[in-house]
């Protein structure tokens, strides 16, 4: 009986950890992303800043983009590479409004950044406005047409 019994009992368990695990996903993406912002020094912070005002805030240097699209990433990464596709749909069908930018976070020059987001997961997609502002976020896959809502809507997005 007890044989019968007990592999329903672990599957159960399992399963309930999945469920568990899935409900708490974002809540512990947000907890890890705030640590990985606390690992920033003050000279990260300051750089950092300094340059996301140089080349995303595009109200004082000047580009006419509206918007910038980050997306943080590896090239190992299963839902790094379905995200190319996504980049390079937004890049064609807003030319002029969005600046894509890959940042690799294996990359070295990329890890300071990468702290100042607060990024823990990849993929994760972060907008700015046109000064250079964090309007949205995401991790994970995300689609081009949820992407376009995004940014067709940025001004609503608090």
């Amino acid at each position: 009986m007890a044989k019968k019994v007990l592999p329903w009992i672990i599957f159960i368990l399992l399963f309930a950890l999945l469920i568990i695990g899935f409900s708490i996903k974002d809540n512990m993406n947000s907890y890890l992303s705030e640590l990985m912002q606390k690992q920033a020094s003050p000279e990260i912070i300051l750089s950092g800043n300094a340059l996301i005002d140089s080349l995303y805030n595009y109200s004082a240097n000047g580009l006419k983009y509206e918007i910038t699209f980050l997306e943080f990433g590896a090239s190992g990464c299963s839902a790094c590479k379905r995200m190319e596709s996504v980049m390079e749909e937004i890049q064609s069908k807003y030319l002029n409004r969005v600046n894509v930018v890959f940042l690799n976070i294996l990359k070295p020059e990329c890890q300071n950044l990468m702290k100042l987001f607060g990024i823990a997961a990849i993929p994760t997609q972060v907008l700015l406005n046109s000064e250079g502002e964090e309007f949205f976020r995401h991790t994970g896959y995300f689609s081009t047409s949820e992407l376009t809502i995004k940014i067709v809507h940025h001004d609503t997005i608090k």
